[in-house]
């Protein structure tokens, strides 16, 4: 699935998993002229990654610009090899953080770049959620990709993702270098263009200026949602504005529609999300469990007319801690396209959750879970950056 709007004056083409994604990213970087930037929360070491490896390579051999900035904690299991074999080809690699040794890395461990972006030559962009990394997780186990998404974007707002990745860029090189100075504060022009009431926006949640950008228009948005709220999170443990504003919205009789892992890929963050499932079904929620594959999107669509999907989750690590990009968009055509994209992986790919779990144990670690982690965000959040 991919299909391309005219929102502004920006054209987005909406992407869905890794096999709509890699081939139009690997094909824009094998095109590129002057300059490719990319950053990544994991770049594993399968064909994938071998794939968008050697394109990079390709490209710094061209005497393309080629910066690739990858996550210290998400990426900790690339080998070095990988890295020195870019490195030698001619591109410039950055970690973020990249700690090594668990008691090294405990006290920052979360606060993580979890963004994934691109930016071609200056006129191509990529916002989303999709890693680098193969798409069927193990294909003996399942017969499904992924659910993810990204957003392809020609225009005004690949400036904005220009300015994001290039002022993190420096921010991490300096420090790289252990020099201490004062951080270069870019003002990014928030990528709204407008025409006809159609809108296109980069969100962005960092520690300094934009701390609360992403869950304050997922706010604004549920506040003004008047028949259907549909969100696809991997993982979901709102805070307690965003559920009193969902729970708010289902009370005037918006319909709220949940699409949720189904699998266990991370079990504390899993039965943590269990916990909520019985306060959530009172409030007339309807949950669903993406169980065919895992669940990695995190997308939200209110009333068919406005949409944001990229990294963040929502969750407390993401809305908290780490570093996220999101695309906002208002226009019909976009958001019913993801809707329906959504609304068929719960129709065809997910089990409906009628009861909250009712077994002792299941009761047991979803209290623990849910307890634990907000215990742990607590005592990050009060740390310094």
């Amino acid at each position: 699935m991919s299909s391309s709007f005219q929102v502004g004056s920006n054209q987005l083409t909406l992407l869905q998993n890794g096999t709509d994604f890699f081939p139009r990213l690997c094909a824009d970087i094998d095109a590129a002229q002057h300059s490719v930037h990319l950053e990544t929360y994991i770049f594993a070491a399968d064909e994938t990654g071998r794939m968008v490896s050697q394109a990079l390579q390709h490209a710094a051999q061209r005497q393309v610009a080629v910066r690739l900035l990858v996550d210290g904690f998400g990426s900790a299991e690339l080998p070095e090899s990988w890295v020195e074999e870019m490195r030698n080809a001619g591109v410039e690699v950055l970690w973020f953080r990249r700690e090594r040794g668990f008691f090294r890395m405990r006290r920052y461990r979360l606060r993580r770049m979890h963004r994934k972006l691109a930016v071609i030559d200056g006129e191509i962009a990529y916002v989303g959620g999709i890693n680098i990394i193969n798409d069927i997780p193990y294909a003996e186990d399942f017969d499904a990709p992924r659910l993810d998404y990204a957003v392809r974007v020609q225009g005004p707002l690949t400036h904005d993702v220009q300015e994001a990745m290039r002022h993190l860029w420096s921010s991490v090189r300096w420090a790289s270098l252990r020099k201490r100075i004062r951080r270069l504060r870019v003002q990014i022009g928030r990528g709204a263009t407008r025409s006809d009431g159609k809108e296109a926006r980069l969100l962005l949640r960092d520690n300094l200026r934009h701390r609360h950008e992403i869950e304050a228009a997922y706010l604004r948005a549920i506040h003004n949602a008047r028949h259907e709220i549909v969100l696809a999170h991997a993982y979901f443990l709102p805070g307690r504005a965003m559920r009193h504003a969902l729970k708010r919205a289902a009370k005037r009789g918006v319909r709220v529609v949940l699409l949720l892992q189904g699998r266990i890929e991370y079990r504390f963050q899993h039965y943590a999300t269990q916990a909520l499932y019985g306060q959530m079904l009172k409030a007339g929620f309807e949950i669903h469990e993406y169980s065919d594959s895992f669940l990695h999107a995190k997308a939200c669509v209110v009333d068919s007319t406005w949409a944001t999907l990229g990294s963040a989750n929502l969750d407390p690590f993401s809305m908290m801690l780490a570093r996220e990009a999101n695309l906002a968009v208002r226009d019909a055509d976009f958001a019913a396209s993801l809707r329906d994209s959504v609304m068929h992986a719960v129709q065809h790919h997910a089990r409906p959750i009628l009861t909250p779990p009712s077994h002792p144990l299941a009761v047991f670690l979803s209290r623990l879970s849910y307890g634990g982690i907000r215990l742990l965000v607590g005592v990050l959040v009060r740390q310094r950056h």
